[in-house]
């Protein structure tokens, strides 16, 4: 990467934090305001950018100095609002005359109270809501609330920062290895920088234009303004840092103090599947980004009416969820049906409450005038035609984020949710409570797994035979991905399939301890507590409804984690917060919570230090191996194999050269060997296609053939007297002469 994509890369950075500042909420009982703010950011973010990648694909205009312009705009706009705002914020400067005092409540002509006076109860110093914090009255804060914390939170506070800091330190070494990204994720990307617009191409990897793409909207951004991959990891990386500090807030919005809110950023920073995805240019960080936007944003609704602001920050988040990862929306959908429900509870209250002082008080004098003004306040454009108009303002904006990539879908195969061996692949094709039983099990098995091998053995064995009793095939295709086999060991930490047993111990007892008890956690907050673990456990419920086992599904339900941490950092606080427990059970309750944070500190640092495939010490380290086989880590084998096809077909001087392969290859590796000499990319096309209206290039139209995987499927499409050579998973073929 040259510096000049290093400083055009800074752009989107600088802009989120200009928008940060610039949308950090005025309201006097904001729920952590910054946090907010950096939601809001994200989610405004988020929609530019995948709207800048439509509308410029829609013209045939994916190209570096358009992005630049389009980024170049924004970041101008943030920064103008960043004015705007301070400007709006200054203090009011004293009238040059000042008016004789008014009593509190008196009386003007007209026979209404002064509206210049205000009554004692709603005055307000104004320093702090008319002027913000200039920055070293925000470092004031952290510095006190540093001095302030004890040696514990001290702890907690340092294992996270050194966390996030040494996963950035390997996002920004590592080159992208994970399999899946090698086989459709960044190939999507390179595709549409050598295309130039968001066409669907032949292919034999239906991945490639069926998955949704919100993720690789934003890895196109970064590819196209630094011209290469190397800061492809940072796109988890931030999503990772966005689920900590919303997973955070929802703590505070369920009452949880400094320390609840600290227990549940620590035990997310420390699960092994978000400290190996971190790194990662994976996909189901910045889904549970999206996830977690929403949830917080539904937890302001549950006690105030909903602005409009966030009515379309609720639809850009629902929109950007369904265009990373669609099982996404399996937590958003109970999401908005709880803001909903809250929003019409409001809205009856606010219309009863109404009803009762206009009945009880025929003219009101100045005191009856306030209270009226106290009740109307929760209703700002009014009752149940509001939280319609809200709902549907909801899914307009999602449906303007998510719909051109459905419509494309949709006029390819028929069908929104791609052809059908994509959706017969993945969702369960059995929905009968036994084979929805068996599968949830399954999937917690396979969650909860640890080291301890005849645990793993006794757990299975048990549900092997469960499934007998009750008459489900626990191997049963139609609820079991592909040829899986259940089980499968997911103790060791690789991104795709580790295990989460310490967090989702925690998150289940807190979930249950919310529904059953949720007075024990917070006696003012029952209410909120309840409602949001029933939204948390009905999403795992139609998770393991509607998804089919396989080995690495626990990455799939990582969204679910993130939204459940928090109910595992306020039942960890109230179970230390305690007092009339007595001595003894308080002690053990100390000692247990103690032991369980430690070990999920060194479950986290482990994953860190040894996760595969990238790791911070032995073999396979970020510091020893070279950028090339930090890239086949998966497969180290085909590192020298894919050189070499390269090699020849470079020295043949071949420019239009035809792709073979299966569904699961790897063709990422190509896009980097064969780019032109200036940069650009090489013209790759497909010799097989599983699109149906897409029909594969001719092999006699091309200079070169590589292949993938299948020999026999390769030597099939070489034309006659073409030279052929195959290494182990990768071939090439070339023309008579070369």
């Amino acid at each position: 990467m040259s510096a000049a994509g290093s400083l055009l890369a800074a752009v989107p950075a600088a802009s989120v934090l200009l928008l940060t500042v610039a949308l950090r909420s005025r309201a006097v009982d904001a729920v952590a305001p910054l946090r907010l703010a950096v939601v809001r950011s994200a989610l405004l973010t988020g929609v530019y950018a995948v709207l800048v990648v439509e509308l410029l694909g829609a013209v045939h205009a994916l190209t570096r100095p358009a992005f630049l312009g389009a980024w170049l705009l924004f970041l101008v706009a943030a920064a103008t609002a960043v004015v705007l705002r301070r400007r709006s914020n200054r203090p009011v400067p004293p009238p040059a005359a000042t008016p004789r005092p008014v009593p509190v409540g008196a009386v003007v002509s007209g026979g209404s109270p002064d509206p210049s006076v205000e009554p004692p109860a709603t005055r307000t110093d104004a320093a702090p809501t008319q002027t913000p914090r200039a920055p070293s009255g925000r470092l004031a804060v952290a510095v006190d609330a540093w001095r302030t914390a004890g040696r514990g939170e001290r702890l907690l506070v340092g294992t996270i920062a050194g966390l996030v800091l040494v996963e950035l330190l390997v996002a920004l070494l590592a080159e992208p290895n994970n399999f899946d990204s090698q086989t459709y994720h960044l190939p999507k990307v390179e595709h549409w920088v050598a295309q130039g617009d968001l066409d669907f191409w032949p292919t034999a990897i239906h991945r490639q234009v069926t998955i949704p793409p919100g993720a690789e909207y934003l890895l196109l951004h970064l590819r196209l303004l630094t011209g290469g991959d190397q800061l492809h990891n940072l796109v988890q990386w931030a999503a990772g840092v966005v689920c900590l500090l919303v997973a955070a807030r929802v703590t505070a919005q369920l009452g949880g103090g400094r320390r609840a809110q600290l227990f549940t950023a620590f035990v997310l920073a420390t699960t092994p599947m978000v400290v190996l995805q971190a790194t990662s240019t994976q996909t189901d960080l910045v889904c549970a980004a999206w996830v977690t936007c929403a949830a917080t944003l539904v937890l302001d609704g549950l006690r105030r009416r909903t602005g409009w602001g966030t009515l379309l920050g609720l639809g850009a988040a629902t929109g950007l969820t369904a265009v990373t990862k669609t099982s996404g929306l399996i937590a958003v959908g109970p999401l908005l049906v709880l803001w909903g429900l809250a929003q019409l509870r409001l809205a009856l209250a606010g219309n009863a409450a109404t009803s009762s002082l206009a009945a009880g008080t025929a003219t009101p004098g100045p005191a009856a005038s306030t209270a009226s003004s106290a009740v109307r306040r929760p209703r700002p454009v009014g009752g149940v035609a509001r939280t319609v108009t809200g709902s549907v303002l909801i899914l307009l904006v999602a449906a303007v984020v998510v719909g051109p990539f459905l419509a494309r879908v949709t006029a390819e195969f028929g069908h929104p949710l791609g052809p059908p061996r994509l959706r017969e692949s993945i969702p369960m094709e059995r929905h009968d409570p036994q084979s929805i039983l068996i599968n949830a099990l399954r999937i917690g098995h396979t969650a909860f797994d640890t080291p301890l091998a005849p645990l793993r053995r006794a757990g299975a064995e048990v549900i092997i035979e469960g499934a007998d009793v009750i008459g489900v095939d626990p191997q049963d295709r139609a609820i079991t991905f592909g040829r899986e086999i259940f089980p499968e060991p997911a103790w060791y930490p690789d991104e795709d399939r580790v295990a989460f047993p310490l967090t989702g111990a925690l998150a289940l007892i807190g979930a249950v301890v919310a529904v059953a008890r949720p007075r024990r956690i917070d006696s003012e907050q029952a209410g909120p507590l309840r409602a949001y673990a029933v939204v948390v456990l009905a999403a795992v419920l139609l998770h393991t409804s509607m998804i089919k086992w396989q080995p690495w599904g626990n990455r799939l339900i990582l969204y679910a984690v993130v939204l459940a941490v928090p109910l595992a950092g306020l039942w960890v606080d109230a179970l230390l917060r305690r007092r009339r427990a007595n001595p003894v059970r308080r002690s053990v309750a100390t000692l247990a919570a103690v032991a369980v944070l430690a070990t999920s500190a060194l479950a986290g640092v482990l994953a860190l230090s040894y996760g595969f495939p990238r790791r911070l010490v032995g073999s396979g380290s970020v510091f020893t191996t070279s950028d090339w086989d930090t890239r086949f880590l998966r497969r180290p084998q085909w590192a020298d194999e894919f050189r070499w096809a390269a090699t020849e077909v470079r020295a043949s001087g071949a420019r239009r050269i035809g792709l073979v392969q299966q569904n699961d290859n790897w063709e990422y590796p190509w896009w980097l060997l064969l780019r032109q000499p200036d940069g650009s990319s090489p013209e790759l096309v497909a010799l097989q296609s599983v699109l149906p209206e897409r029909p594969p290039a001719d092999p006699s139209s091309v200079d070169a053939i590589v292949c993938t995987g299948s020999q026999p499927a390769c030597t099939k499409l070489v034309p006659a007297g073409w030279r052929f050579a195959f290494r182990g998973y990768v071939g090439y073929a070339l023309p008579p002469g070369h």
